[in-house]
């Protein structure tokens, strides 16, 4: 065991970057497989980028039940949020907000399936981050209001094409609802915590860098790219925050919400 005072810091701080990392394990996986197949894959080979990225991705999944990473409870959520997801993904590409450059066999309509597992991707992290650091919240909003907050966000993904886009008043509502949640995590010995809504800001950071690398190695592509790759635009953070909030939501199902009393410090 490290000395108390900074050794002990460090440690606990090290303890924390590395179990971060290995809740986002799917993600990180399936961001270098972005990575090496846009520097390394043959553009002849039989078998279509995109395509090799879906049974990859597939295989990953399997992988992670096998080893017993992930629960099938879990599971059954992650589905939950690649249908969410791919459902969303066939609306956009229609409207135009984004492409998928590439051809490839395994596709619905514009959409290829491996873009569904980069949705699963945060369900995963989410999953797993929130076992591995027992989360706790307190206090959290009673039922029905957070799921019916999480509907509200995920349909204005689609009717503000239409209709005035309330994502304004739907975060105003999400701060009202969670400003004074904290979440309780325990890293080593000791529960920490912080407010709720800035886990979740941090988290849509990270969500973001994600999608810059994605977009350099042309997963897909935003139409002010085409002239060539620039970084996402910063405003993209609240769209991944209000999407990330919908994942939560769908894993807080699984593993439930519990109070702060029922932690216990890990020795």
């Amino acid at each position: 065991m490290p000395p108390p005072g900074w050794p002990s810091r460090l440690y606990e701080f090290a303890l924390f970057v590395f179990k971060q990392g290995w809740a986002c394990l799917f993600g990180a996986l399936m961001l270098g497989l972005l990575l090496a197949t846009h520097f390394l894959y043959p553009a002849d080979a039989p078998l279509a980028r995109y395509d090799f990225l879906t049974l990859a991705a597939l295989a990953i999944q399997l992988a992670m039940l096998a080893l017993r990473l992930e629960t099938w409870e879990e599971a059954k959520v992650i589905l939950a949020f690649h249908v969410v997801g791919t459902v969303m993904e066939l609306f956009k590409t229609s409207a135009g907000s984004w492409i998928y450059p590439e051809a490839n066999l395994l596709r619905i309509g514009g959409v290829p399936l491996f873009s569904g597992f980069m949705y699963a991707s945060v369900g995963s992290y989410i999953a797993r981050v929130w076992r591995i650091f027992d989360f706790r919240f307190e206090p959290y909003p009673k039922s029905p209001w957070p799921q019916l907050l999480a509907v509200a966000i995920y349909i204005n993904f689609f009717a503000h094409h239409w209709l005035p886009d309330l994502r304004a008043a739907l975060f105003v509502v999400l701060a009202g609802l969670f400003w004074r949640t904290r979440i309780w995590f325990t890293n080593w010995r000791t529960p920490r915590w912080m407010p709720l809504l800035v886990g979740w800001f941090l988290v849509a950071t990270f969500i973001w860098f994600a999608e810059n690398i994605s977009t350099f190695a042309r997963a897909w592509t935003y139409p002010d790219q085409a002239a060539g790759w620039h970084l996402v635009t910063p405003a993209k953070l609240g769209s991944w925050y209000l999407l990330m909030y919908i994942s939560f939501v769908l894993v807080a199902a699984v593993h439930g919400p519990r109070g702060r009393e029922a932690a216990q410090p890990k020795l």
